[in-house]
């Protein structure tokens, strides 16, 4: 029976790649599969998967799976999608309860399972299930057939996609509904930006169930016919062997060096502490390894980048700057700084992306802020404003919550379509010096994250506070470690800008008398660079912050868990309101 894909764009892509071409490297073990053996082996898992959905058809079904990052990951994502199906990734970190609620909600169809997680999906199945979904056992994949040849057969179907779930609400997580097209122009889009090529070799370790990993990391650079080679999950000092392998005396040939690396700040952050207890020969090879003439790109997301993360990083690559971008599961990648040096300024993220139109609507007055008109004239101060974003690359709808997909939309006026209301708030500044490459979309004013509106926008005596911006400044001190900077009501200034810390090895004998910083002292060093009305009135020490998988802190459970109070605006009944936070 001759193997066939539907013509769908990605696999257009991946046929027409040189076949002998390595699409995927298992890193540990060195294992590498191509392009041809990628096509046959998604092709031959599709067919397995039709054939045991119980006699149904697989088309708009949601297939939710456990699976390994890895070459069997890669495979089965693409075979749910040549079944016109709809792929939902599961985390296998995540607890039993959690994933019977998405498989629940999605009313998915099946539970894959590669032979990794066969216990822990059937554990998942035992019980509190509603759904019943059938179980599909997946045996080990996959050698990678390297005969036979791949034929494209029209599509039947346009239901398939991929549907990811949003950080936890009091409403609980909703499924993000991203059709095939939708992933295309998200992808493209990238290709475009970014320019991945054939070239790349992109070293992957991230987790598989957000945006950031899935998009950026693996469809786009298989559109491109990159190289992605899995190191999950992720050990700061196997991250560097391999980036240094390249690079040393007895170099090992088969490993390319890396061009593409994209991670959350708290990656770069493990990485730079840890750098200097490498011996001399790993540290000098891995400078090599970083500089601009062999890592083509190095992009951080998914949370606000410190500038000194983002200085040290450029004083160790001899010159390598990290590219900032914005993005969410609703809408993939929306703004970005440019490839050129001088487009990535410090704190911003850049222009909108290839495809994607993006504008900030006044939060106090609700108006558009139109260029040029982003200093309010009464008080010479900058505008905050909500990005909104429409285009090809947003999302549609929240998987059966029609009631949360109309709240987040908001109707125009020019019969353009409505505008995708993000609830982060920004605001908008030309450059000097920014803005002059020859990426065609990579001009006007930037754009500059003041945060969550519902978590981030601190509004005290009057005045509204971005909390990135004084993180921002309290990672510059030597004391500071890690900080999240949250409002705290207060009778007398509505609310009150609040500092957690966690102290440098440096800040726990800065104070007097060699004892730990103190918020006077935290006071008196923010003196001279920030606004009276935006220091930390309190502050408070712990030994570390929670972060998820992506390195983002939920402020909210903070708050509650430190001073045992709900942020403004948040129900007192214990429950949290979590917002969707960009990815």
């Amino acid at each position: 029976m001759a193997s066939t894909l539907p013509r769908l764009p990605i696999f257009e892509a991946i046929t027409k790649h040189d076949a002998r071409r390595t699409a995927v490297v298992h890193s540990p073990s060195g294992r590498s599969f191509t392009y041809g053996q990628l096509a046959n082996d998604v092709a031959a898992a599709k067919d397995r998967l039709q054939r045991n959905t119980g006699g149904r058809s697989a088309e708009g079904e949601r297939i939710s799976f456990l699976v390994e990052n890895g070459y069997d990951y890669v495979v089965t994502l693409l075979s749910i999608l040549a079944a016109h199906a709809v792929a939902v990734p599961l985390s296998p970190s995540f607890p039993a309860h959690e994933l019977r609620y998405i498989i629940d909600q999605s009313e998915s169809l099946m539970l894959l399972s590669s032979a990794k997680f066969q216990h822990q999906a059937e554990q998942v199945l035992q019980e509190g299930i509603e759904t019943k979904p059938m179980h599909y056992k997946q045996d080990k994949i996959m050698l990678g057939s390297p005969d036979g040849h791949v034929t494209l057969e029209e599509a039947t179907s346009h239901q398939g996609g991929m549907m990811l779930y949003t950080s936890g609400t009091t409403s609980r997580p909703k499924g993000v509904l991203l059709p095939q097209d939708v992933l295309t122009a998200q992808t493209r889009s990238l290709l475009e930006a970014w320019q991945y090529s054939s070239e790349d070799v992109l070293l992957h370790v991230l987790p598989l169930h957000h945006i950031h990993g899935t998009l950026n990391a693996l469809l786009t650079p298989l559109f491109a016919g990159s190289t992605v080679e899995f190191q999950f999950p992720f050990n700061a000092a196997a991250v560097w062997e391999r980036l240094a392998a390249p690079f040393l005396p007895n170099p090992d040939a088969a490993k390319q060096p890396i061009t593409f690396l994209t991670v959350v700040p708290t990656i770069y952050t493990r990485l730079l502490s840890s750098h200097s207890s490498l011996s001399p020969q790993l540290q000098k090879a891995t400078k090599t390894a970083l500089h601009p003439s062999n890592m083509r790109v190095n992009i951080s997301g998914s949370a606000a980048l410190p500038t000194p993360v983002k200085s040290a990083w450029t004083e160790l690559s001899g010159g390598n700057v990290l590219l900032e971008r914005y993005g969410m599961t609703e809408v993939g990648m929306a703004l970005s700084c440019g490839l050129d040096f001088a487009d990535r300024v410090d704190g911003s993220v850049g222009w909108p992306l290839p495809s994607v139109q993006a504008r900030l609507v006044d939060i106090e007055t609700g108006e558009v802020i139109e260029e040029g008109q982003e200093i309010d004239p009464a008080s010479n101060s900058e505008r905050q404003g909500e990005i909104q974003l429409r285009g090809p690359t947003i999302f549609r709808q929240y998987w059966k919550n029609a009631e949360a997909t109309s709240r987040e939309f908001t109707e125009d006026a020019d019969g353009q379509g409505s505008w995708f209301k993000t609830g982060d708030v920004a605001v908008r500044r030309n450059v000097d010096g920014a803005g002059k490459s020859d990426q065609a979309w990579a001009k006007g004013p930037l754009y500059f994250i003041h945060g969550r509106r519902s978590a981030d926008i601190i509004k005290t005596g009057g005045e509204k506070v971005s909390a990135l911006e004084i993180e921002r400044e309290m990672l510059s001190l030597p004391q500071v470690d890690e900080v999240a900077v949250v409002g705290l009501p207060s009778e007398a200034w509505g609310q009150k800008v609040a500092a957690v810390v966690v102290l440098s090895d440096h800040g726990k004998t800065a104070g007097k008398g060699g004892r730990a910083w103190s918020a006077l002292d935290m006071r008196r060093a923010l003196k001279e660079i920030l606004a009276n009305y935006k220091i930390p009135q309190e502050m408070k020490v712990v030994d570390t912050i929670p972060r998820n998988a992506m390195g983002k802190i939920n402020k909210k459970q903070l708050v509650i868990q430190i001073w045992g109070e709900p942020l403004e605006g948040t129900e007192k009944n214990g429950a949290v309101q979590v917002p969707n936070g960009s990815v």
